[in-house]
């Protein structure tokens, strides 16, 4: 039989998995109208920042590398992004956005903005605060190595 606090940190890992289906579908709404879906988007948001690999974004993402790669292979072929050799590591190249790319992100940003800005409204400031230094502790003991 589980403890309260299992069956509690169940419902929550449950929670979880609903809102980002529900994020999701709300991402792949919201890119739709630039040719885009949710996980392109997630992509291409983290290559605002500056050039990466396949891996880099898996990583830091938590998502499959062979997904990142998928995702990746079809963002190549829209002309959303392009490879540079890695100095780093020669069978691993550097993604980064095209201008096609940076237009779309561009586009998307306003709508974005203010998709958060009706949701956040109706959660405490406080409550959101909560939420995010909880999710970033539930993702740090997530990743750590078990003995």
């Amino acid at each position: 039989m589980r403890s309260p606090r299992a069956e509690t940190f169940t419902r929550v890992i449950d929670a979880v998995f609903a809102c980002n289906g529900g994020f999701l579908a709300a991402g792949d709404a919201l890119t739709s109208p630039v040719g885009l879906t949710a996980a392109q988007w997630q992509v291409l948001g983290f290559l605002e920042d500056g050039a990466a690999t396949a891996a880099e974004v898996a990583r830091r993402r938590g998502l499959r590398r062979q997904s990142v790669q998928e995702t990746v292979n079809r963002l190549l072929r829209n002309g959303m992004l392009k490879r540079s050799p890695n100095p780093g590591d020669a069978r691993a190249p550097l993604l980064s956005l095209t201008r096609r790319a940076r237009a779309a992100m561009a586009e998307l940003g306003a709508a974005q903005v203010a998709w958060a800005e009706e949701l956040a409204a109706e959660v405490s400031p406080e409550d959101l605060e909560v939420t995010l230094r909880t999710l970033q502790r539930l993702r740090e003991l997530a990743v750590r190595p078990r003995l």
